[in-house]
């Protein structure tokens, strides 16, 4: 499929989206429901993760998916391109951090199901190995094509992270210390 060109989507009088290289009409009340149900669905997997699951975003991601967790070098760091370097990620992620919560503070959408973004502002919450409760703050940068996550980009506060792997490192078995699981090294992400 050709990337979405700016000049593609367009609204026309009536209030109707038009893809001039799709020939396909969305209302605005069609994608006010798309918006709303991406946003559902966003929130449904969250809840998963909040609930120590991780099939159903496993699950959310296009086979040849990119998984993107900012940093250099720590456990949770690097970019993912196979799916079965995405679902040890998940595994690492739980190991470290086993009763990781979330709290959603905002999502925005934009963009149709053949090409949505999506934002998450958020607070996580989690007891490490070691006992102690943090929290940190971040934000997910999703894109979906029909349904499907195609990237995820997540960005958080590196300071209190950092502290929190080295500080588990004996408590975790070395797994928060531990290399990246990494497809794709080096930044920028392309």
């Amino acid at each position: 499929m050709a990337e979405l060109r700016k000049d593609a989507l367009q609204m026309d009088v009536r209030g109707v989206y038009i893809r001039s290289d799709y020939h396909h009409e969305i209302s605005v009340s069609e994608v006010v429901m798309y918006h709303s149900i991406v946003r559902g669905r966003i929130r449904d997997l969250f809840d998963s993760i909040n609930r120590g699951e991780i099939e159903p975003i496993l699950g959310a991601f296009a086979p040849a998916a990119e998984h993107i967790f900012m940093g250099d070098g720590h456990a949770l760091s690097g970019r993912r391109n196979r799916p079965e370097s995405i679902r040890a990620w998940y595994e690492r992620l739980r190991r470290v951090m086993p009763d990781l919560r979330f709290e959603l503070h905002r999502i925005d959408i934009a963009g149709g199901p053949w090409n949505t973004i999506a934002t998450v502002e958020w607070t996580e919450s989690n007891t490490g190995t070691d006992g102690v409760r943090t929290q940190n703050g971040g934000v997910h940068v999703i894109h979906l094509r029909w349904g499907k996550m195609t990237r995820l980009l997540i960005l958080t506060d590196m300071v209190p992270l950092i502290a929190t792997l080295e500080r588990t490192a004996e408590s975790s078995g070395g797994v928060s210390v531990a290399e990246p699981i990494d497809d794709r090294p080096g930044w920028p992400a392309g």
